[in-house]
């Protein structure tokens, strides 16, 4: 079986990576072979994209590549099993040839990539076409000795050092004895101590305010971690309490807290958002992949239709510092049509950009408008809007545009009067020109004409 001597990779709907509590993505290479040298026999894994995370080394298969074998999975290999990673030798022949970088890993008896494994095996990663490789090699090591799986000092820590204290040589004591001897500011040599106290106390200030700031930011994780957590734990518990057949009050007052506390829970941010720093040049492709799979939630909340604009407010909210502009989102959606994911971007004839759900089609909205406007109340004082919000659980701005768009199907007709638009049903296509007053037995005509007697 192919890939039986790697672990699996758990994949989104989109093709991305999911990734573990606190795992951040460092770097992202396009077509990259994954070759075992110690068993030629076992499959090679060819022209796939190759994703080094704080915790492993993945390689996901390229839908678009024709070399990748189309039953190929997403595997991944733990930077706990790697032993050593060998320099790359610079050689003529090298310089005609892809680049080329060996690892060596751990592995079982019958050859499975394994932590602490009993035996030991070189792969080997061939990058072709247009990559970085001396870049990845550095990130590689830092991520392999950077050993974040095993919990890693904290950069709090890290960036702790004591500070150096520089004598004057007057025998001045130290700003830790609770006292301080003043020397007095004669000469050049006082003027000179007067700077260096001014230096020493401003590059205490800037340690002590760095410290403040490393320490902010490893909780700030620590807390997106929690949060993510959690979030993970709520869903499945909505899902296994979904499944129950017996409901009552008790229960629905858990549930809306639950879905409040895990749109809370979505706000806080992505644990590993996509850079163009550790993308490179496949950063709009997985931006629009991660953008792809954070709509979902939102999407589900909306009724399957969100604005362009509140989609850009919320991701850019859970993004965190990591912002992108209007023209990265808007180029992210339009990448939807090449990938096979649930949502897409469409436009109305207004202008009015919207993401929605594929399974939100127009042909449904247009089939629950039809039946709306078909009631008896409707026949006679048409819809708003407001109605038709309400009725397909969207914005009201959302729903004016499937009305508009409806109209312009020939569905609907529309009457603009003080208080607004209102919709009504085309009964123009029942009505025989050559004999205006003739009333079918049947039809919306029909239908609209008995509900005008019923209402005098």
């Amino acid at each position: 079986m192919a890939g039986n001597w790697l672990l699996p990779a758990e994949t989104t709907s989109s093709g991305r990576p999911v990734l573990q509590p606190g795992e951040v993505e460092s770097s992202l290479q396009p077509t990259v072979d994954l070759v075992n040298e110690e068993n030629p026999n076992l499959p090679i894994f060819k022209s796939g994209l190759l994703i080094l995370t704080t915790y492993r080394l993945l390689w996901l298969p390229n839908p678009e590549s024709t070399t990748s074998a189309p039953t190929s999975k997403a595997v991944a290999v733990p930077l706990a099993a790697i032993t050593h990673i060998f320099q790359s030798k610079k050689s003529i022949k090298g310089m005609f040839a892809s680049p080329r970088v060996r690892f060596q890993v751990s592995v079982t008896p019958d050859g499975r990539v394994q932590e602490r494994g009993s035996k030991s095996a070189v792969i080997t990663l061939v990058f072709r076409g247009k990559s970085d490789p001396d870049s990845f090699v550095g990130k590689f090591y830092e991520a392999w000795r950077g050993r974040a799986w095993v919990g890693a000092v904290s950069a709090s820590s890290q960036g702790e050092s004591m500070p150096v204290v520089l004598g004057d040589g007057g025998g001045s004591s130290s700003s830790d004895t609770g006292f301080a001897l003043k020397m007095p500011v004669v000469g050049v040599s006082g003027i000179l101590r007067k700077e260096q106290e001014m230096w020493e106390s401003t590059d205490k200030s800037l340690q002590d305010a760095f410290q403040d700031l490393n320490a902010l930011m490893t909780k700030a994780k620590d807390m997106v971690i929690l949060a993510e957590k959690m979030r993970q734990k709520l869903l499945s518990s909505s899902s296994s309490s979904s499944s129950s057949t017996q409901t009552n009050a008790t229960n629905d007052e858990e549930m809306s807290s639950k879905e409040e506390m895990q749109e809370w829970l979505l706000s806080v941010g992505i644990i590993s958002p996509v850079t163009k720093e550790s993308a490179g040049a496949l950063y709009h492709q997985q931006l629009s992949r991660q953008l792809a799979d954070f709509v979902k939630i939102p999407l589900e909340k909306a009724g399957g239709i969100m604005n362009l604009i509140d989609i850009y407010c919320l991701f850019n909210r859970a993004r965190g510092t990591e912002l992108i502009s209007p023209d990265d989102l808007l180029r992210a959606c339009s990448l939807w049509e090449k990938f096979n994911v649930p949502v897409m971007l469409k436009k109305f004839e207004s202008g009015v950009m919207v993401i929605q759900n594929k399974s939100h089609s127009d042909e449904e909205v247009f089939s629950r408008i039809r039946t709306l406007v078909q009631k008896p109340d409707a026949l006679q004082t048409g819809i708003s809007a407001t109605d038709a919000a309400r009725m397909l659980g969207i914005a009201p701005a959302m729903a004016k545009e499937h009305l508009l768009a409806a109209e312009s199907k020939g569905f609907l007709c529309r009457d603009v009067s003080p208080d607004g638009f209102r919709f009504y049903i085309n009964i123009f296509q029942d009505i025989d020109p050559n004999d205006l007053y003739l009333v079918k037995e049947y039809g919306i005509y029909d239908a609209w004409n008995r509900a005008a007697i019923a209402s005098r």
